[in-house]
């Protein structure tokens, strides 16, 4: 079922008003991101794409209340906002549906789905696993804005409807579910690095519930000390540590040991952003300690990016929010030994470096380690790429005239980072 707020948009308000079924299928497909398409609309209410686009342009709308009465019900429309009643059949019938224009069986409709009621299998699980992996491996390489919404369109045609309609042998349903997870996962941290911040929060809560619908602790701990790092990016440190504690806590029920670290370092994040030195020097020892205990121990797939290097960053920016530089320039240092096809993760961790060297007031280095984080950024759609280079900027603010400063900007500008941070002054 759409949340009511789905319903409540401009294009909705004047479809129904104009009490035009044709605008009304209009609204619904550009109410998903990304569009549906007009064909499989016309699949779903057993009708041609020519109908639908027909139905859609043309001024007289369709009259026929056995027709409005049954793609009401395809398309889940509450009754409240109909201009006419629906009958009384319950809502929840199974409807004879068509696909590529020949009869399909039955299916169950739903609100953003049509799906078929089939057995679900192991080769359905590891494909979805198998595009995950593939979708991640772009996202690491090119920033989120270069394969996200094919990644949300997979989600709506393939991975959604396995959940919603498919039945499934016992074991596949917990591996199903933890695969959709992941999936979400990564759809929240590509809206995340773009800068659609709620759609992030969206993608991963839901992700969070599948994983409790399972009972997946692992899978739920990640998900948790993934949303701890949306807040510190965002600087909501009270919101930070209480996530990565919520990671913590259920964590300690898996015995994976890099998970237990990696939400402790979340945790001292948060309590570094609090300006907390002492409580954030023992959630950092704590998770120097799990990760070292774990070295070389076995870890799920979607955890392999928690290596030295990810940790040595974390440890970098919360010794520079507590204002111990020298700290902080060494694991900054040490963050920069990763593995190959990070390039995204590898600008952070360079302009990482340079933001504290511009604290340390080594200007011509910091601004040297500037360039080397610009450059990296043209082969890359991200809006946490921008974040970085413009705090480097605005580090280097009280250094302005000097050369090495002005040759900095001048680049920023040619590439439109400061000109996205005038409200910084720089």
């Amino acid at each position: 079922m759409q949340l009511p707020e789905f319903w409540c948009t401009e294009r909705f308000r004047e479809a129904f008003a104009a009490r035009h079924f044709g605008k009304v299928i209009h609204a619904y497909r550009y109410g998903h991101s990304p569009a549906m398409t007009q064909a499989r609309v016309a699949r779903w209410l057993g009708v041609s794409q020519a109908q639908v686009s027909h139905m859609e342009r043309y001024p007289v709308p369709p009259q026929d209340l056995s027709k409005l009465d049954y793609w009401a019900r395809v398309l889940r429309i509450p009754a409240y906002l109909l201009w006419f009643r629906l009958s009384e059949e319950p809502s929840d019938r199974k409807v004879e549906a068509v696909r590529d224009g020949r009869p399909f069986g039955w299916f169950t409709m739903s609100a953003s789905e049509v799906v078929a009621d089939r057995e679900v299998g192991p080769a359905d699980v590891e494909t979805l696993r198998a595009m995950t992996r593939t979708f991640r491996q772009l996202d690491n390489r090119f920033g989120g804005g270069h394969a996200r919404a094919t990644v949300s369109q997979y989600l709506v045609s393939e991975a959604v409807p396995l959940l919603r309609g498919g039945r499934f042998r016992d074991g596949v349903r917990r591996e199903l579910f933890g695969a959709v997870a992941e999936m979400n996962q990564l759809a929240g941290w590509m809206a995340y690095d773009v800068g659609a911040v709620e759609a992030g929060r969206k993608h991963l809560r839901l992700a969070l519930q599948l994983c409790k619908d399972v009972g997946d602790d692992a899978l739920a701990a990640e998900m948790l000390a993934g949303m701890s790092h949306h807040a510190a990016f965002f600087r909501s440190s009270l919101v930070a540590v209480d996530l990565a504690r919520g990671a913590r806590d259920t964590a300690s029920r898996t015995g994976l040991g890099v998970l237990k670290a990696e939400a402790a370092v979340m945790e001292a994040h948060g309590l570094a952003l609090q300006r907390d030195p002492k409580a954030a020097g023992v959630a950092l020892r704590e998770a120097e300690a799990l990760f070292s205990a774990a070295e070389g121990s076995e870890v799920p797939e979607w955890l392999g990016y928690f290596d030295a290097a990810y940790l040595a960053a974390k440890f970098a920016h919360c010794f520079r929010e507590l204002r111990q530089l020298d700290e902080a320039e060494g694991f900054a240092r040490r963050s920069l030994e990763m593995s190959e096809g990070y390039e995204r993760g590898r600008l952070f961790n360079t302009a990482l470096l340079a933001s504290i060297l511009a604290d340390q007031r080594r200007v011509e280095e910091a601004c040297s380690v500037g360039l080397d984080a610009l450059r990296m950024a043209s082969n890359l759609n991200s809006v946490r790429t921008v974040t970085y280079l413009v705090d480097v900027a605005t580090r280097l603010r009280p250094f302005r005239g000097a050369p090495a400063v002005e040759a900095l900007y001048r680049e920023m500008r040619e590439m439109g980072i400061i000109g996205l941070a005038e409200g910084k002054n720089v």
